[in-house]
């Protein structure tokens, strides 16, 4: 049986949801899961585990600076077996945005780091304007005026392709098998 991570860092809680159906996918193929919220949580023993998966959401253009502080500070188990990262926003959502490569938020935190995690994915994520506050909802409506996006307060609107978050969560299995050997 393989043991993986899922640590994750969210502002609003739609990266939590696709670590929950990502950890549902391993758990599915004998996978022992654990999951932890970058910042809040921590966990004992990196080394322990045959994947770690990062997940990291976006606000204002930026990942929160817990996660590159997460990576720095275990790089050397990092580097010693198979990971994986996926990063979530809504930029994501246009066509030509919606891969590693294309996406300007992952090219960002790729430049950031030199950790080459075995797989990278973005995943669209969700607009919930009544869950924000006054100045966050006025802020996101202003940047998705501006880039042709829902801008209506009272909205709700999800853009994750959880077929693409199914195929990640299965190339995972791989990752997992090949780590523990099974393959």
């Amino acid at each position: 049986m393989s043991h993986v991570l899922i640590a994750y860092s969210t502002v609003d809680g739609q990266t939590q949801l696709i670590c929950e159906r990502i950890r549902q996918i391993l758990e599915a193929a004998d996978c022992s899961v654990a999951s932890i919220r970058i910042g809040r949580d921590t966990v004992d023993d990196l080394a322990a585990f045959d994947l770690v998966v990062i997940g990291a959401s976006i606000r204002y253009g930026k990942h929160r600076p817990d996660v590159l502080r997460f990576i720095e500070a275990n790089r050397a188990v990092l580097d010693q077996r198979p990971s994986a990262f996926f990063s979530v926003n809504v930029v994501a959502r246009k066509a030509g945005k919606d891969t590693p490569g294309t996406n300007p938020y992952v090219r960002a935190f790729r430049r950031k780091t030199t950790w080459a995690p075995a797989e990278v994915a973005v995943f669209a994520g969700k607009i919930d304007y009544p869950k924000y506050g006054f100045m966050d909802r006025q802020v996101i409506r202003l940047i998705m005026w501006i880039t042709k996006g829902p801008t209506d307060p009272a909205s709700c609107t999800e853009f994750t392709d959880w077929q693409a978050v199914d195929r990640f969560a299965h190339r995972l299995i791989a990752l997992c098998t090949a780590a523990a050997g099974l393959d």
